[in-house]
């Protein structure tokens, strides 16, 4: 059972002021929130202060990610690559 309150905080938190951002934070987090382990909720949490800039450029333009964001990032480019 998903937590509904985290659930739409991080939902609300994806919505980005990039369209771009929007179109990959979003369906990831709708078709994988359900699944996350306790470390991938806190990595997710931790992903969403980062600035859209830095958002963009680590899963819009390929840019290696701060390594504390590194396995999130690649979890979601993973999944952009496999939708």
């Amino acid at each position: 059972m998903t937590n509904s309150t985290e659930y739409n905080r991080f939902w609300w938190h994806s919505r980005r002021g990039m369209l771009e951002l929007d179109l990959v934070l979003l369906p990831f987090l709708e078709n994988n929130y359900a699944s996350f382990s306790e470390s991938e909720i806190e990595s997710y949490r931790a992903l969403l202060e980062s600035e859209d800039q830095d958002l963009f450029s680590w899963l819009v333009t390929g840019r290696p990610p701060e390594p504390e964001h590194a396995n999130m990032v690649n979890t979601i480019r993973e999944y952009v690559h496999n939708r």
